[in-house]
């Protein structure tokens, strides 16, 4: 017999707490001491952030690391340093983060959203060629999650039109394409350090490339337009200062021990959940093709089609958590229903463009799908647990969808009396 629901004054699936993030101690402990007491705070100073820099840009199969203040910063300044110029098109997927379109606005640069695939959430090389335009000059693809783009096809693309690809890896630390690291795939890309990312500092950002002249001009940027060799009070081009600082530094250096096993961690336990979750109807874990060597996971991501499992999403997000099993719908709506682009308030930026842009034309099903209906999210420390803790979230997607009838009429119930009488 199938026990009720948590929601509906049954016992829950789950009562303790999945593992915390984010992970520290002694390590971090040690450097930060260290570096308090040398008195060497900043990044010109002292040499947590140039270490930190070699490390990570090695292990993402990069020459190159050029660490700044945030995930946002380094994506514009990666599109500046790729000379693509004002007022060009760059294409972005709808369903990402906010800033990656805004980055481009404040590059001085048109977002021009280009739908994702349904089952991989990711940018549809596709959607791609058809929103390609003549004033098009950068492509953007997230590894929406932890899991990388179509980057063979993208890169394609990018050859045949002469596009630079900037990596939105914002997610993908560790994450693998053909046994490839994220990040080492395009021309450039762009790491976020933010607090919930899976190696993080608080806040803070990295540009990783292979090729010198991009670095170089990525370098300057970051530091107030100096050059290698300039006088120091010299500055060559508009910029500032966005460089990260030491105490930043020497936490990601003791992070970044941790990262290997952590993502061989996730990756596990994001295999075998997708496994269990994808026996049950309508529900459809974000597919992996073959080309996803390793996934890092950021967020475990589905979809939930609500006539097949059931139950309406909103209802089922409800009684997981009651299960004991943290979950969210994840973004709301696509980027260029944000009010931003819906209303164009881009500042002083892009003003002999803003005329000719309309974002209500833009046409991303997929992603609008996703955002209104299907997307669920759970998010990446539950999968630093064991097996069991699988087990937890699987089973309690299995009694939500045993107990569907009862859900079904619950929600039904309470929407009633939501609307109140005729």
């Amino acid at each position: 017999m199938t026990s009720p629901l948590a929601l509906l004054g049954g016992r829950p699936v789950r009562t303790r707490a999945f593992p915390a993030w984010p992970v520290f101690g002694k390590a971090e402990e040690a450097r930060l001491l260290r570096t308090l007491r040398s008195g060497q705070w900043g990044r010109l100073h002292g040499d947590e952030v140039r270490r930190f820099e070699s490390r990570f840009a090695g292990m993402h199969g990069c020459r190159h690391g050029i660490a700044v203040s945030n995930g946002t910063v380094s994506l514009r300044l990666a599109l500046i340093a790729a000379g693509v110029p004002a007022e060009a098109e760059v294409i972005v997927p709808p369903y990402t983060f906010f800033s990656t379109a805004s980055a481009v606005v404040e590059a001085n640069m048109i977002p021009v959203f280009a739908d994702i695939d349904l089952d991989t959430f990711n940018l549809s090389p596709a959607a791609v060629e058809a929103a390609l335009t003549p004033r098009t000059r950068a492509v953007i693809p997230v590894h929406f999650a932890g899991q990388p783009s179509d980057m063979a096809a993208i890169m394609r693309i990018a050859r045949t039109r002469s596009l630079v690809v900037i990596e939105d890896a914002a997610h993908a630390h560790g994450a693998r394409y053909k046994d490839r690291p994220a990040g080492s795939l395009g021309h450039l890309a762009s790491f976020s350090f933010q607090s919930s990312k899976n190696l993080t500092c608080g806040e803070g950002g990295i540009i990783t490339t292979s090729d010198r002249r991009l670095a170089d001009a990525c370098r300057s940027l970051h530091n107030c337009g100096r050059v290698p060799g300039g006088v120091w009070y010299e500055h060559h081009t508009v910029s500032g200062n966005y460089r990260l600082g030491e105490f930043q530094g020497a936490v990601l250096n003791a992070q970044l021990d941790r990262l290997e096993a952590q993502t061989n961690t996730r990756d596990r336990n994001g295999r075998d959940l997708a496994a269990r979750l994808s026996a049950l109807p309508g529900l459809h874990p974000q597919k992996r093709p073959a080309s996803c060597t390793r996934h890092s996971y950021h967020l475990f991501m589905l979809r939930l089609d609500a006539a097949a499992f059931g139950v309406p999403r909103a209802a089922a997000i409800e009684a997981l958590r009651a299960e004991g099993i943290p979950c969210s719908a994840g973004y709301g709506f696509s980027l260029p229903q944000q009010p931003m682009f819906r209303e164009r308030a881009f500042g002083p930026y892009l003003h002999g463009a803003a005329a000719r842009t309309d974002y209500s034309r833009a046409e991303c099903p997929n992603s609008d799908l996703i955002c209104r209906e299907q997307g669920v999210w759970l998010e990446q420390a539950m999968l630093l647990g064991r097996r069991a803790d699988m087990d937890d979230i699987a089973r309690a997607f299995e009694k939500v969808h045993a107990n569907r009838a009862a859900l079904s009429e619950w929600s039904r119930k309470r929407g009633t009396r939501r609307k109140g009488p005729a």
